[in-house]
């Protein structure tokens, strides 16, 4: 089963609403000072860019990404924004100059490269010297609540489900691995972060409506399921999940950031 990413409001709806209060912390650790020239690589529906412009003050932002209809949703999400470009582009082959960016960020798409180093390679060769390279992933495999509840039920129900949690697939989202990950590619003062952001649903179905999206591992496998199935799993995340007196479902999601500055001459 592949990873669908195209629909960008079925995409909001799932993770991109969280995407925003992490970007915003991302940022505030990287402390880039104004008037800078970002690339947003795997920008997806434009989080990461529209925080970047809001709160960076940049010279000018370009984002990258596969996706056709993310990229859609990301220019209608900017709107006339005159300092944000976008561009289809493989994180792998970046379609862009060499050192021609100050901050070179990725939010929430480097595991989804298959093979990151070579992406990283490209991130490096994209920086000018001094500049930053920096990229925050999901803690799949613990602290990423949304996921970690579903994927615990889903596979009480289908030990196959086990195969597509992230968290086996994703094993290079810790702390370990991104470091060293940063330190190979031959960028300087590498340093690592943990950012935590409160994820709260209004109710059941504001947590169970985004799986029906089919965008991302975990909504491509409710609607791989028939409808006894789904129904079941459904029932399970109803009865496990934590609820609050009002109906509220208190959540976190928590995110690796890694970051490390450019040497090359």
């Amino acid at each position: 089963m592949g990873d669908v990413w195209s629909a960008g409001d079925a995409y909001e709806g799932y993770i991109g609403r969280w995407s925003r209060p992490v970007a915003e912390a991302f940022l505030r650790w990287l402390d880039v000072t104004a008037g800078r020239r970002w690339l947003d690589v795997g920008c997806g529906t434009g989080a990461l860019t529209e925080t970047v412009l809001t709160a960076a003050d940049p010279e000018r932002v370009v984002g990258v990404d596969p996706s056709e209809g993310f990229l859609a949703h990301a220019r209608e999400r900017i709107g006339g924004d005159a300092r944000a470009t976008f561009q289809v582009g493989d994180a792998r082959s970046l379609p862009v100059p060499d050192q021609g960016f100050d901050a070179v960020v990725s939010g929430l798409a480097l595991n989804f490269v298959p093979g990151p180093r070579p992406a990283v390679a490209e991130f490096v060769r994209v920086t000018a010297p001094g500049g930053v390279v920096a990229a925050y992933v999901w803690d799949y495999a613990e602290g990423m609540a949304i996921l970690r509840c579903f994927w615990d039920a889903a596979t009480a129900l289908d030990q196959a489900a086990a195969e597509l949690d992230e968290a086996r697939r994703f094993t290079d989202c810790r702390p370990e691995p991104l470091a060293r990950l940063w330190t190979d590619a031959g960028l300087g003062d590498v340093a690592v972060q943990a950012i935590e952001v409160p994820t709260v649903f209004s109710g059941f179905d504001d947590y169970w409506r985004p799986f029906l999206g089919g965008q991302g591992p975990a909504p491509g496998y409710v609607m791989s399921l028939d409808e006894e199935h789904r129904r079941a799993l459904r029932e399970l995340l109803r009865a496990r999940l934590p609820l609050r007196p009002d109906g509220s479902i208190p959540l976190t999601a928590k995110a690796w950031a890694v970051r490390g500055r450019s040497e090359a001459q």
